[in-house]
């Protein structure tokens, strides 16, 4: 049943308080209309006996306490659903503003979704191949899993992002079953207009589905812009059957409109003013990602965080580390030093890596060819540390080895061109290549009879 008020209580930042309502339920969506023309959207954030207030999606200006007409829908907000969606960009609500027309939706669903029973989860195999050797071959992307990017201002996130959305494709399937869903958060005009000109320009918009939150729009629908996104990829993931690679930047953004909207609130804050609920907020966006028994599709999740001061102790790298399953972490030094993309490997990780790659799946040696790449790199940082001190001239044969191993290893592996499209073959290849510069004995993480196959000839 729709019910509709006229007139305000109250008016607080992004927030409008009534009284005397009955019967409406929290998540409800609400019709804001001023002065009889002008109609906005919000969704009911609290009730109790004395008040119902309501979040307004565009923002409160201009509201009048007198004059605005509040009408309650009944349902919460839904996403118009079709397989059409496909290579189509939308607001931070969904609302579409590519000019292409409105949906014709098969289905409306819940942006909120429903929450997967843990015994219906099925274990993430197989990888999703981004052609990036330093995620390919050492934190390896898995389908189902969620593997955020810890970056820093000024780093190159959007352009590894942009990359990752033209190279990202299911190694020896059908690339029609493969889609992404992109949502960006509080990203200037600029730079949303570069993703989207450069996802058309490398031919790939036609499976992507753009969900886009400008830094000029109301705060609050960042709120709401990864849930209709991930609403999205669930629909083609569990109805189309698809794999889906949803990719959500910048959720710092969307922390920061959670902690606002929180303040005006009035609740107590938590660590650095976040609400305390914050991390249980984050949860019910990443715990999205994975696959469903007797379902073929998947959801896989990059989300992609500025950690405020590089400081990965910060509150949303901290929660997000806690929910995901591993990280990938960009490093200010390598970026100095003119290597793209510049991933740090030691703090990075796969957790999933091992179920999804090896024998029959990538090559039986790649396990083994990573573990070695990550014990050889952090000697490395040893022997630069020593190097420091005493000098590189005075270290001994292993030590310089291993500080032309290290040089290697950045500019050969790690660094690479922006179009540079590598193949798993390609990037294992390269990997024993550079091993091939530490002699045989200081290679003790590979087992002697892959060593033995794969060591280069000198």
């Amino acid at each position: 049943m729709q019910l509709e008020y006229i007139g305000l209580k109250g008016i607080t930042g992004p927030l409008i308080i009534l009284e005397g309502i009955s019967g409406v339920a929290y998540d409800e969506l609400v019709e804001i209309q001023v002065d009889g023309c002008d109609m906005r959207l919000g969704k009911v954030v609290e009730i109790s006996e004395e008040h119902t207030i309501v979040q307004v999606f565009e923002g409160t200006q201009n509201l009048s306490l007198d004059n605005t007409k509040t009408r309650f829908l009944g349902h919460p907000l839904e996403l118009p659903l079709s397989k059409e969606i496909l290579g189509r960009v939308f607001d931070g609500v969904g609302r579409p503003k590519d000019n292409l027309g409105d949906v014709y939706p098969h289905v409306r669903w819940d942006i909120n979704g429903k929450p997967i029973n843990p015994v219906s989860r099925k274990y993430p195999r197989n990888y999703i191949n981004t052609g990036i050797s330093s995620i390919d071959g050492l934190t390896t992307l898995i389908r189902g899993q969620k593997l955020p990017i810890f970056s820093g201002n000024g780093l190159p996130h959007d352009a590894l992002t942009e990359q990752i959305v033209r190279q990202a494709k299911l190694p020896s399937e059908n690339e029609s079953n493969f889609a992404i869903v992109f949502a960006a958060m509080g990203v200037s005009y600029e730079v949303a207009e570069t993703f989207k000109n450069s996802f058309e320009q490398s031919g790939v918009m036609q499976k992507v589905v753009m969900f886009v939150n400008l830094s000029n729009d109301p705060t609050t629908e960042r709120i709401i812009t990864p849930r209709c996104a991930l609403t999205a990829a669930e629909y083609m993931a569990y109805e189309l059957e698809m794999h889906v690679l949803v990719i959500l930047t910048d959720m710092s953004a969307y922390c920061e409109a959670l902690r606002e909207l929180s303040s005006s609130r009035g609740e107590i804050p938590s660590r650095k003013g976040f609400p305390g609920y914050m991390y249980s907020d984050l949860t019910s966006i990443y715990e999205r990602a994975g696959m469903v028994k007797e379902k073929n599709g998947s959801i896989t999740q990059i989300p992609i965080l500025t950690m405020p001061s590089d400081d990965i102790t910060h509150p949303i790298p901290d929660l997000t580390g806690y929910i995901t399953e591993g990280q990938i972490v960009l490093d200010r030094n390598l970026h100095q030093k003119g290597i793209y993309p510049p991933i740090n490997i030691l703090p990075s990780l796969s957790r999933l890596v091992k179920d999804g790659t090896g024998k029959g799946i990538t090559r039986e040696d790649h396990g083994a060819c990573a573990r070695q790449l990550f014990a050889s790199y952090s000697k490395v940082q040893e022997v630069r540390s020593l190097s420091s001190v005493i000098g590189e001239d005075e270290l001994n044969n292993i030590d310089k080895l291993y500080m032309e191993f290290g040089r290697s290893f950045e500019k050969e592996f790690v660094s690479q061109g922006i179009d540079e499209d590598r193949t798993m073959e390609q990037t294992l290849n390269t990997g024993w290549k550079i091993l091939g510069i530490l002699p045989k004995e200081e290679l003790d993480r590979i087992d002697t009879k892959i060593l033995d196959k794969y060591y280069p000839d000198k």
